[in-house]
């Protein structure tokens, strides 16, 4: 096939190999997922000594545990021993120790090494030297973000930065005190997509008129085809009809306390880079992480989170939660159809970009330099 020329006002994508390629997918494991932070874990999930979750980062099992002095714990789910994983679980709780169930090396809460057959007959043994691989980990938004990198990189700069840049400044959104909300659902999709297409989708709007009947009900703004990612500091406001953020426009709940006059009827959403979508409206939040399973396969866990009175009370969530579940579902579905066509030959040279998405090349460019190849 021969490549036509891009008129003036479109900008070229990424070629379709980037969203089916297997090596390329490793690629992104290797340089993206295992260096940079990835939201692991709602920290509220792990509500007492000895719960853990297990999270596939990469090519990495990572095992995120709190200790018996109340700190989160991240390390690598792998026995020093005999490399056995130490939990098969998703999630659990074990009251004292973390145990390899092959030949019952144990480890505690904090990782050091404080058991195992015949450990006595073994004085060289260094306990501390042999304890569990750790991982870096810092809490922000009420979640456990992970690093697997020797040195990790800033993340005041990679990801606190992420909202300040598309916010303006941090205040903004930590003026939503997410860390002190509580869950009021999650729902898990499996996405039979690459992240890419997810992310991608996520910071346009172009679609929006065309597939969220809905969300262009309660933002009209959307219907035009601006993304509220596309502007600094915008936020899309809610219609004039409009009550609350929810499938039918009614009244949600009472605006969060913090949340400034300006902040209000508004919905801002901040892509943090690689894979976490934060959703800001009045009275609550919503989160989306992903965890790329292959390069055609992608799982996202979002949450829905409202003040601790919301949720203690036994309020119906149901409409704030079906607005946005809606999206998602359309969302996907969208990727879902994508997905089998980047391996055509009218893909093979990618697709374009309106003005309305150009900002989508940042993605792209940012892409590109992390995995250190030029796709042109």
């Amino acid at each position: 096939m021969t490549t036509t020329p891009v008129a003036p006002s479109l900008v070229s994508t990424l070629p379709g190999r980037y969203y089916t390629d297997p090596d390329l997918f490793r690629l992104e494991q290797e340089r993206i997922f295992e260096t940079m932070w990835f939201c692991a874990v709602r920290s509220a999930d792990l509500d007492k000594p000895g719960a853990f979750r297990t999270v596939q980062i990469g090519r990495e099992s990572v095992l995120i545990t709190r200790s018996r002095t109340g700190e989160l714990r991240a390390f690598l789910n792998t026995c020093r021993h005999r490399g056995a994983r130490i939990c098969t679980e998703e999630s659990g709780e074990v009251r004292r120790n973390l145990q390899c169930p092959y030949h019952a090396w144990t480890y505690d809460l904090d990782g050091k090494l404080v058991a195992a057959p015949n450990l006595t007959k073994m004085p060289d043994v260094d306990r501390a030297q042999y304890g569990l691989v750790k991982v870096a980990l810092r809490e922000w938004l009420g979640y456990a973000w992970v690093c697997l990198a020797d040195e990790p990189p800033s993340f005041e700069e990679t990801v606190i930065g992420a909202a300040v840049e598309r916010l303006g400044d941090v205040a903004s959104i930590d003026r939503y005190r997410t860390e002190d909300l509580a869950l009021g659902r999650r729902i898990t999709y499996d996405v039979k997509s690459n992240w890419k297409l997810i992310v991608e989708n996520f910071m346009e709007c172009y679609h929006c008129a065309t597939i969220h009947p809905e969300l262009t009900e309660v933002l009209p703004e959307f219907a035009d085809g601006y993304a509220a990612q596309y502007y600094v500091g915008h936020g899309a406001e809610f219609g004039d009809d409009v009550k609350g953020f929810t499938v039918d426009g009614s009244e949600g709940f009472e605006r969060l306390p913090e949340v400034a006059d300006g902040q209000d009827r508004r919905y801002y959403a901040i892509t943090v880079k690689p894979t976490v979508f934060v959703n800001l409206v009045p009275d609550h939040v919503i989160l989306h992480r992903m965890f790329p399973v292959s390069e055609d396969r992608t799982i996202v866990e979002c949450d829905w989170l409202y003040a601790p009175r919301v949720v203690e009370s036994g309020a119906d969530v149901s409409k704030s939660v079906e607005l946005f579940h809606r999206v998602n579902l359309q969302d996907f579905e969208a990727c879902e159809r994508t997905q089998p066509a980047m391996s055509s030959r009218a893909y093979r040279d990618g697709g374009v970009l309106v003005p309305t998405e150009h900002h989508i090349t940042i993605f792209h460019e940012w892409l590109t330099r992390q995995l250190g190849v030029d796709h042109v």
